[in-house]
């Protein structure tokens, strides 16, 4: 018997340890090199492990859930059972087919099999739970909870699916019992269903979130510089080009790489806003790496446009939907995440009309975009309506003044009321 191990990949330098996910194979099962055989998650993004060789997953050294280390072997795969297993999917294919289905077709039932073994009834699944159930076909109540008042746990599925506790629920299924434990489970259950509650352990990405953003409120001087912005010339250009830019570029012309351009044109000319602190020191850059926070299933990230002063409307219009897509597919990499001299947040796709963003650190400021909406304004004395957008810059009052800011964020205004002067770089 060869065996191959399975290792976890070099994490980045400021992560310590992860979490695996969910593992796509069992022990037992064949795999092909490079399947993906499981997902682990850091505190900035979730990795695929490939398989390293093609053979059957002989074991499982960390389970779902677990912390795991880089290099640390998480399973092993016999090499010599590939040949064994390679025929099988060809003839028995039709005849494993259906053995899924047996799993499946006793979901309806299963709430009523789960209580009669365990004496606890099917209660609320756990997010975590819900995933893993959905991927495995088990229907709800499928599977006997555990956990407080009955909640169906990580566990829980793993053990249904080990021991099989979720097919023979169709026998068990027609038994009216389950109606009466409800009531054994006295007050829990009913209190649940009126007032329910989960307690879900946050995510490594979202418990790193709130660390960073809580060091940035402890070690920053915050303060916010608010003005307001005209974006009908910037809507009129949109509107002008917007059919031969996607004819030649294959992409949409959208506001944030005006808004990406108008930062940098600002950063030019206040560069103390594109600096940041170490120690007691002021770092100036001499680029310009533009975070842009996109929101994700496991919360909000911040990839960088590296050299976003070298970029075009179409470079950037691309690369910020390249971020999208890749951090809804959970596939940003840390490499998108690393660096980053000046952030944009844009709640304006949420409608959000005002907010206060807080500082990205080690970065010194950051731009909040919001909704533009019609507004009655002034202008030569008259009141007209025109689509405004209110801009917040929130900066690091350690090192940046109001001066500074204020006046950096009416560059910011100007360019966009006047597109024409990113063209001529004025």
């Amino acid at each position: 018997m060869s065996i191959v191990e399975v290792k976890v990949p070099q994490l980045s330098e400021s992560v310590a340890e992860a979490t695996l996910l969910h593992w796509r194979k069992k022990t037992g099962e064949a795999v092909e090199a490079d399947e993906i055989l499981v997902e682990i998650e850091t505190d900035k993004v979730v990795l695929e492990v490939p398989a390293p060789s093609a053979g059957v997953l002989a074991q499982l050294v960390k389970n779902d859930g677990e912390t795991c280390v880089a290099d640390e072997v998480i399973a092993k795969i016999d090499t010599d059972a590939a040949a064994a297993v390679s025929p099988l999917p060809i003839k028995p294919a039709p005849e494993s087919a259906p053995a899924p289905a047996p799993a499946a077709q006793p979901a309806p039932a299963p709430a009523a099999l789960a209580p009669a073994p365990s004496g606890v009834s099917a209660g609320v699944a756990m997010p975590a739970a819900q995933k893993m159930m959905a991927d495995a076909g088990m229907a709800p109540g499928s599977v006997a909870g555990t956990g407080r008042d009955g909640r169906v746990l990580k566990g829980d599925v793993i053990a249904a699916q080990e021991t099989g506790k979720a097919a023979p629920a169709p026998q068990a299924a027609p038994a009216p019992a389950p109606k009466p434990l409800p009531p054994v489970a006295a007050p829990a259950p009913a209190n649940l269903g009126e007032r329910p509650e989960q307690r879900v352990p946050m995510s490594r990405l979202r418990a790193r979130v709130a660390e960073r953003l809580l060091q940035s409120q402890q070690t920053n001087a915050i303060l916010t510089t608010f003005n307001e912005v005209n974006m009908a010339p910037v809507m009129e250009m949109r509107k002008r080009f917007q059919e031969k830019f996607e004819k030649e570029h294959g992409v949409k012309i959208g506001f944030m790489s005006f808004f990406v351009k108008a930062a940098v044109a600002a950063l030019k000319k206040y560069p103390v806003i594109n600096a940041s602190v170490d120690g007691n020191d002021i770092v100036y850059h001499g680029y310009f790496d533009i975070g842009i926070a996109v929101g994700s299933p496991r919360g909000l990230v911040v990839p960088i446009l590296r050299n976003a002063d070298q970029m075009s409307f179409a470079d950037i219009e691309k690369k910020i939907a390249e971020f999208g897509q890749k951090a809804k597919d959970g596939k940003i990499g840390l490499d998108d995440l690393t660096g980053g001299t000046f952030s944009i947040s844009n709640g304006g796709v949420f409608g959000s009309m005002l907010s206060t963003p807080i500082i990205n650190p080690p970065q010194s400021a950051i731009l909040g975009v919001h909704a533009t909406k019609e507004r009655a304004v002034v202008e030569n004395g008259q009141i007209v309506i025109r689509p405004m957008n209110y801009l917040a810059l929130s900066y690091d009052h350690r090192i940046i003044d109001g001066r500074e800011a204020v006046l950096g964020l009416v560059a910011m205004k100007d360019a966009l009321e006047d597109p024409a002067r990113l063209l001529f770089d004025i």
